[in-house]
């Protein structure tokens, strides 16, 4: 669920708003790679007890684990600030300062990882889920042309676009974060699940990876119905403008928008850094998990503690490009997708590694597909930006 964090809740309205109706058709597509990726990652973890870098490092060396973290880190931090700042442009929409709501975030979200075990975090991030039913009840209310939805939703198109291939790019590396199978393989070992329970993790991560998608569809008809619909395109600068775009349509469509994007954002402040700690300690060895004390785990808490205080220190700064940086650092998730999923799939393949629970060959089509047409769609992006600089 924390997938549709502020940063691909921004994606989805940007894609709605400037485009309406048609991004739909790239949420099946979207929802079957989502199932297939985030299945194997929970598989590895259960069947190998170790979390992805971790394999990465020992399947791979220590070198381009380094290289890979790197990366990651930089794109995830990125995020972070994508987050504090779908904090504070949610509660400035009711007139609470960003020099009061930053920090403040910042302390809590910092006390309920440090303090608290994972049997509780876990409960506070279930209850964060269910607050996404927000979105729905925006999609409803604005009164979409549900027709028009439908047909998009099954018609592929694609055009030749700078703008169009970003946004496709954008919502492929925001619905299936890199970051995301690095923290849910970790999720899945922390929480000591083993091959024999399973069966029923893989029930939760394909309910949560469809239901992921649901929120993402009515975040784009929201969008379209509400803004692109009767305003014609759009570029909006924060997820908040598509929260004020719905206000024509009465308080509660812009309410229960504004409080699914402050939801959305706190839940993600918290996940985006521990799974970018997980990742990192995980890679290098490092004691790492919210069952351990900060005493016990200091590099995990360190790091953990460092991306929170620079990620909402910079939404502090004034005339920050954020929006920006934002977007980009999705389009920088797509890019670095394939990498990872290369990186997913060889592993899980590997008899030495998962035994009997490698992958079967429609898992496999799909996978090396997924590979082909975000190394694609990438090298498109390149090469349109680059004949567009030349002209």
């Amino acid at each position: 669920m924390v997938d549709n964090d502020a940063g691909g809740i921004l994606t989805y309205s940007q894609a709605g708003s400037k485009y309406g109706y048609l991004p739909l058709w790239t949420l099946i597509p979207i929802t079957l790679l989502l199932i297939v990726t985030q299945e194997m990652c929970s598989r590895m973890g259960a069947v190998t007890g170790k979390g992805l870098s971790d394999l990465i490092r020992e399947e791979f060396g220590l070198r381009t684990t380094f290289v890979l973290m790197a990366i990651l880190v930089v794109a995830n931090l990125t995020n972070v600030m994508a987050n504090f700042a779908g904090i504070a442009t949610s509660l400035e929409l009711f007139h609470v300062s960003r020099l009061i709501s930053v920090p403040i975030a910042g302390v809590a979200v910092w006390m309920l990882i440090v303090k608290a075990n994972y049997s509780t975090v876990e409960k506070i991030f279930l209850s964060a889920c269910v607050v996404y039913i927000a979105y729905i009840v925006s999609g409803f209310l604005v009164e979409p042309n549900w027709k028009q939805a439908a047909i998009d939703s099954v018609r592929p198109r694609l055009m030749l676009d700078t703008g169009y291939i970003s946004m496709l790019i954008g919502m492929v590396g925001t619905s299936i974060a890199p970051w995301m199978q690095f923290y849910l393989q970790a999720a899945i070992v922390e929480k000591g699940i083993s091959a024999k329970e399973y069966t029923e993790s893989r029930i939760e991560v394909i309910v949560g990876c469809i239901v992921m998608s649901v929120i993402a569809f009515f975040i784009i008809v929201a969008c379209a119905g509400g803004i692109w619909q009767k305003s014609g395109p759009r570029d909006i600068e924060s997820a908040a403008d598509a929260a004020l775009g719905l206000q024509p349509f009465g308080p509660y469509a812009y309410l229960m928008f504004a409080i699914g994007l402050l939801n959305a954002s706190i839940f993600a402040a918290c996940i985006l850094p521990l799974s970018t700690a997980y990742t990192v300690c995980e890679a290098f060895g490092f004691e790492s998990g919210v069952n351990r004390t900060f005493r016990e785990a200091p590099i995990f808490y360190w790091l953990f503690t460092g991306l929170i205080v620079i990620g909402g220190g910079v939404i502090l700064l004034p005339s920050f490009p954020l929006v920006k940086m934002i977007l980009f650092s999705q389009v920088i998730n797509g890019i670095l997708l394939p990498f990872i999923l290369i990186f997913m799939t060889i592993l899980v393949n590997k008899k030495r590694v998962m035994k009997e629970w490698t992958n079967s060959r429609v898992y496999n089509l799909v996978a090396w597909t997924s590979v082909a047409l975000m190394i694609g769609l990438t090298l498109a992006l390149v090469g349109i930006s680059i004949k567009d600089m030349m002209s």
